[in-house]
């Protein structure tokens, strides 16, 4: 960089140097090189490793959630006119202070820390408005490094979850990633390609940048090959070709061709894929936390491909997967025609996958980001080592900075005890900062300005190019003698009725009430509230099953059902509900068909669900991926012709994902839906067929 760019002080002063402007970031009135904007990101971060202490290197090394004082109840605690959280939060006091949670302004300026996770849900400008006031504060301190943010995707539309889906609704809002597979990859059935997930990149990354939000956890570049993971819906599909094209697409856009002052740098995870899990048991428990590999080759060939592309495309960081590749329950793999060796630890502490694949292999160049919390809950391998000894394993095998932790004490002892060298603390922070120099957040991007984050946010265009989205994301998987288009022809002087089922009966409601609305806003039906006078009924079903961060007692439920029997992994009975008043979905589908009408069907596929139960009520039945109803309304009209497909096999039955008592599953865990037919027991097939004879598998979506 040769040109002057405007450097963005509110506490330090400009100094002049060969006619230019600097920053006199550490007070001592003279230019030092990481304040020189000319020189290369790795220079100055090299530099400003050179002049940091022991604490300002620790701090660098780990990131935290941090609350928005905005999410503070108490005033009291709050500082900068409310915008900085100041409280104080015990160890243990929450399920997330794994240890002791200080004030904003206390752990940037004495615990040094200067990345942070945000998972609150405020407005662009009120976001902008906070990491300016941490900015501030940052500022003030002895070498003036600044604050980066960070954040889980914001783009996509869904339910609330913790950790899955921090925030909705505010910016642009998308399908689902799901919904964003299937409707590119209905775009590349119809001869185009891959372009609406560039365009989505592309719009996204202009309002994170407008906000000041530099830092992305996402996207998820993991296959998704055991049916019951409950992170499937956070995915990009089954697809490993098409989940690497759309990775390499994503990271061109939000990073551009190269790190830059208006690019948002991306955490690729969760590597080296989560897909291969134990029968769906997820690794934020400790139920879930081996990754499995019965097949041989299903690593190189369906798990890795993503993480090539991203590395290929310059992904700035990669967050390795919480589990433990399995010894007993895998096959020899192999990468490269080398046979890796599993060491029984997390991702990231295994020194092999990390060093040898990621880097050696792969040529990653980026730093390394673990998931939150494997120093705590979630060390799987090394749950019988000291705190002190998990930071030591993660950062010797090649982790550069811990998430979800202001423990500063543990990493110090590691460092105090000769576990972890100084030579590689310099490493990790050099990789660091060489991305926040990139991203000009010490020269002319420290702040941000509120008003324009509102303003890009608003673009109308941008949400535009969402809802469009939202309609070819909507998949027709069946349609019995042309019961789809309901054009106005064939509606001509029928009522429709409309409902939502949920797992939960109170949301059912909200969402029914949201459903109709939308119906009638659009003016494309006559509405009836009772389905006794309806010709048509539109049955939106909504299926929940699981929690993230508890095991479920036996396996997760794909089925949709009430009150369904099952086994635990005791023995003992349980029942599990996927959908409630199943009883009352039966009895409008029944009611309807008694008089000759017609039953429309769509299903939430935010996991492969078993659809026997519900199919065969359905004259014609559409898949959406928290797509929006009116989205979907406007398809079943006939006003967007369908063009989705399915980006996952939706699985047969019970039969096909049942677990023998030593705990094999009938379809191994480590392959797609697509390709599990190869290894299924003779005589069954993987996925699921419908009363048309329609198969529900990777790249299934009719159209009219």
């Amino acid at each position: 960089m040769d040109k002057q760019p405007e450097l963005q002080v509110r506490t330090k002063k400009l100094i002049e140097a060969e006619g230019l402007k600097f920053k006199d970031l550490n007070n001592n009135g003279k230019l030092d090189p990481y304040e020189d904007w000319r020189l290369s990101p790795k220079e100055r971060a090299e530099n400003l490793v050179s002049l940091m202490n022991m604490d300002e290197k620790i701090g660098m090394m780990l990131i935290n959630s941090r609350k928005m004082g905005l999410a503070q109840e108490d005033k009291s605690k709050t500082s900068h006119d409310g915008v900085l959280d100041e409280a104080i939060i015990e160890k243990g006091e929450t399920i997330f202070a794994t240890s002791k949670v200080f004030g904003t302004t206390h752990t940037i300026a004495e615990r040094k820390l200067r990345h942070f996770i945000l998972r609150d849900n405020f407005s662009p400008a009120e976001t902008a408005e906070w990491i300016n006031k941490m900015n501030e504060v940052a500022e003030e301190t002895r070498l003036g490094i600044p604050v980066i943010v960070a954040s889980n995707s914001r783009n996509e539309n869904g339910e609330a979850v913790f950790g899955m889906n921090d925030a909705i609704g505010i910016l642009s809002t998308w399908p689902g990633t799901l919904g964003l597979a299937a409707a590119a990859q209905g775009d590349i059935k119809n001869g185009g390609d891959a372009s609406l997930i560039s365009q989505f990149a592309s719009i996204a990354r202009k309002e994170w940048d407008a906000i000041g939000l530099r830092k992305g956890y996402m996207y998820m570049a993991d296959v998704v090959t055991d049916p019951r993971w409950q992170r499937t819906y956070g995915t990009l599909g089954e697809d490993p070709e098409f989940i690497a094209d759309a990775i390499g697409r994503i990271i061109d856009e939000f990073q551009g061709e190269e790190l830059g002052k208006n690019s948002i740098a991306m955490t690729t995870k969760h590597f080296p894929g989560g897909g291969a899990r134990e029968n769906g048991f997820d690794p934020h428990y400790a139920e879930g936390k081996w990754n499995l590999y019965p097949t041989p080759g299903s690593l190189e060939k369906y798990h890795l491909p993503p993480f090539r592309a991203a590395v290929e495309h310059g992904t700035s960081s990669i967050m390795p997967y919480y589990s433990i590749p399995s010894i007993k329950k895998s096959v020899v793999q192999e990468f490269e025609g080398e046979d890796i060796p599993f060491e029984e630890v997390g991702f990231a502490f295994n020194h092999y996958f990390l060093n040898e694949i990621l880097r050696k292999e792969l040529g990653f160049k980026g730093y390394v980001n673990s998931d939150s919390g494997i120093i705590n809950n979630m060390s799987w391998g090394m749950e019988d080592s000291s705190e002190g000894e998990r930071f030591a394993k993660a950062v010797n095998a090649g982790t550069d900075i811990v998430a979800d932790t202001n423990d500063i004490e543990n990493l110090k002892l590691a460092i105090s005890k000769g576990w972890i060298s100084e030579k590689r603390i310099d490493e990790a922070n050099v990789r660091l900062l060489t991305e926040m120099f990139a991203l000009g957040l010490f020269d002319d991007r420290t702040y941000n300005e509120p008003e324009k984050a509102t303003e890009v946010v608003k673009t109308k265009e941008h949400w535009d190019a969402a809802y469009e989205a939202h309609k070819k994301s909507v998949t027709v998987l069946k349609n019995t003698n042309q019961t789809l288009p309901l054009t106005q022809g064939k509606l001509d002087g029928m009522k429709v009725y409309v409902e939502v089922f949920h797992k939960e009966p109170e949301r059912a409601t909200a969402y029914t009430e949201k459903a109709r609305k939308e119906a009638e806003e659009l003016g494309l039906f006559t509405m009836t509230d009772n389905y006794e006078e309806a010709d048509t009924a539109i049955l939106f079903l909504q299926p929940k099953s699981g929690a993230y961060f508890d095991a479920t007692p036996g396996l997760l439920e794909l089925e949709i059902c009430e009150n369904k029997v099952l086994s635990a992994m005791d023995g003992k009975l349980y029942q599990e509900t996927t959908i409630s008043a199943m009883d009352h979905l039966k009895e409008v589908a029944d009611n309807i068909h008694s008089r000759g009408g017609k039953v429309i069907m769509s299903v939430n596929i935010i996991l492969p669900w078993i659809l026997g139960n519900v199919e065969p009520l359905a004259d014609a039945l559409i898949a959406g991926y928290d797509t929006f109803f009116n989205a979907q309304l406007e398809v079943i009209a006939g006003n967007h012709k369908p063009t989705g497909v399915l980006p996952l096999t939706l699985p047969a039955s019970d039969d096909v994902i049942a677990v023998h008592h030593n705990g094999d599953c009938v379809s191994p865990n480590d392959v797609p839906g697509y390709d599990k037919d190869k290894y299924m027991p003779e005589g069954m097939s993987y996925a699921y067929k419908d009363s048309d004879g329609n198969i529900y598998k990777l790249g299934h979506g009719l159209s009219y």
